[in-house]
């Protein structure tokens, strides 16, 4: 009989070099944030269909949300790999795809599939990283990821603006496209495991309705009058949706989780935060650019300070909670976003000090970093073993869906602006974010009366971003005292990234 050592050599795991496949998988998820929010106004300029801005964002947000707890489930029965594999090339297909995009319609579709893809890539490879590494061993890890997330928020914005002025928009889609080659070829070659079978089911009724529930929602919230019969029928749904998962053998969300009331608040509480930090990382480079009349460059930068100082302070947070436990964390991070996001919205505006609104971003990020983490441990130490994967996916969900449904809002609120005076027809709009010399074919009346439209639709999101976070700091007070569990981790691998 042959040698068997060979062959299980070559069956065994590359921790190093999978652990570098999983960060340049993140990589491309974090790059997205920053990279086309960024091209977002120069990419309305040429393709127009500024009413479907906010849908370039929450689409993408959308599918990539509905889509981690079956990609979880999907893990757990097949495996890591063959599910992280597939959701990297879906993505890299949304990718390419977006950048051959001609019209916003296509664009939006292709963003859609992307985001199918990136629902894959985030909870498929931070459960990698639990199967690698040890709890004492994570800690370590964590100091890497996070620093993912900084370096794509210093060079996203800087990358994404570059592209603009020296390239075409289309390549900030492009430029995925080797970062993902090199991790689909590290995962094959690298990673290697042994799947042991569940004889478990998708909830596929369950799925089916949280889908449909939520896409209703999102389409009554957006309409802003025009589609609120889209709202009781989102609500019927949801309610299809609760009623399955209490019967469901293998639910995709169990409602049996949020009797914790420190889950229940950390979900409330991560879904009014993110819709004001998604809400910042869509309008205020689209504020900066067309009402300031600043470059595609300067406008991203303006979001940097914000995805630079979460992950930085998500590392603190983590090793602060033995010392402070999770509700001064938790109170005083809130708080933080709070100031963070009253100090923006008043700072932007004519004549105001480009550096001052990066100090404000800067201080929302902290925030962000610190409450996010305690949060999320909070919640893995609220439950068991069995339970602490879906309890994390689950808070990780609510977090999107806060995300969407926000964005979703202010782009109603922008859109309902621009078609006040029916005089103006709404296309004109996509003159704003135009080359100047598109400008010459609008009569200035009509410019004037669109980019104070704009203006004031803008000025509204940001009061409704102030919102979110006093709602979310409100919310945190109420967070209850929960016990520090010393064997738990004390930083959190999915806490680091914005999403």
């Amino acid at each position: 009989m042959g040698d068997p050592t060979p062959p299980d050599i070559m069956r065994k795991t590359h921790r190093p070099l999978t652990t570098l496949a999983l960060a340049t998988s993140l990589f491309m998820a974090a790059l997205e944030v920053t990279v086309v929010s960024t091209a977002m106004p120069t990419v309305v300029g040429e393709l127009g269909g500024i009413q479907s801005y906010a849908w370039v964002f929450t689409a993408y947000m959308l599918a990539s949300t509905i889509t981690v707890p079956i990609y979880g489930k999907l893990a757990d029965l097949y495996g890591r790999k063959p599910v992280l594999l597939f959701g990297i090339g879906l993505f890299l297909v949304g990718s390419i795809a977006s950048g051959l995009a001609t019209s916003m319609g296509m664009l939006i579709a292709f963003r859609t599939l992307q985001g199918l893809g990136a629902g894959a890539i985030q909870p498929v490879a931070l459960t990698i990283i639990g199967d690698l590494y040890t709890m004492q061993e994570r800690a370590r890890v964590q100091g890497a990821f996070s620093a993912v997330w900084g370096v794509a928020g210093l060079v996203g914005p800087v990358t994404g603006g570059l592209i603009v002025k020296y390239l075409s928009w289309h390549w900030i889609f492009f430029i995925n496209v080797p970062v993902g080659v090199l991790t689909f070829a590290l995962v094959v070659a690298f990673f290697h495991e042994q799947v042991e079978r569940k004889p478990q089911q998708l909830d596929y009724a369950g799925a089916a309705l949280l889908c449909a529930g939520v896409v209703a929602l999102l389409v009554g919230v957006q309409g802003l009058g025009m589609n609120l019969w889209a709202l009781p029928v989102a609500l019927g749904l949801l309610w299809a949706f609760v009623a399955v998962e209490r019967r469901a053998p293998a639910p995709v969300i169990p409602m049996s989780i949020f009797q914790s009331p420190a889950i229940a608040i950390s979900s409330v509480a991560g879904a009014l935060f993110s819709a004001a930090m998604f809400g910042a990382t869509t309008y205020v480079p689209l504020y900066v650019q067309a009402v300031l009349g600043s470059t595609p460059t300067v406008a991203g930068g303006m979001i940097t300070p914000m995805i630079v100082g979460w992950p930085l302070a998500s590392v603190f947070a983590g090793k602060l909670l033995l010392r402070t436990g999770f509700r001064p964390l938790i109170v005083g991070g809130l708080g933080l976003t709070m100031v963070g996001t009253v100090l923006m919205t008043l700072l932007l505006v004519q004549g105001a000090s480009l550096i001052a609104l990066q100090v404000a971003m800067a201080l929302f990020g902290v925030g962000l970093g610190f409450a996010s983490t305690a949060l999320l441990i909070a919640v893995q130490t609220s439950v068991g073993w069995e339970l602490r994967g879906v309890a994390t996916a689950s808070n990780m969900f609510f977090r999107t869906i806060g995300g969407v449904l926000g964005v979703g809002l202010m782009g109603g609120v922008m859109v309902s602006q621009l078609m006040k005076d029916p005089s103006v027809p709404l296309s004109a709009a996509n003159a704003l974010l135009g080359p100047e010399r598109g400008h010459a074919a609008i009569p200035e009346a009509m410019l004037k009366s669109l980019s104070g439209a704009l203006t004031t639709g803008l000025n509204i999101n940001f009061w409704l971003i102030c919102a979110f976070s006093v709602a979310a700091f409100v919310s945190g007070l109420f967070f209850p005292r929960v016990s520090r569990n010393t064997n738990a981790p004390l930083s959190s691998d999915s806490a680091a990234a914005p999403h």
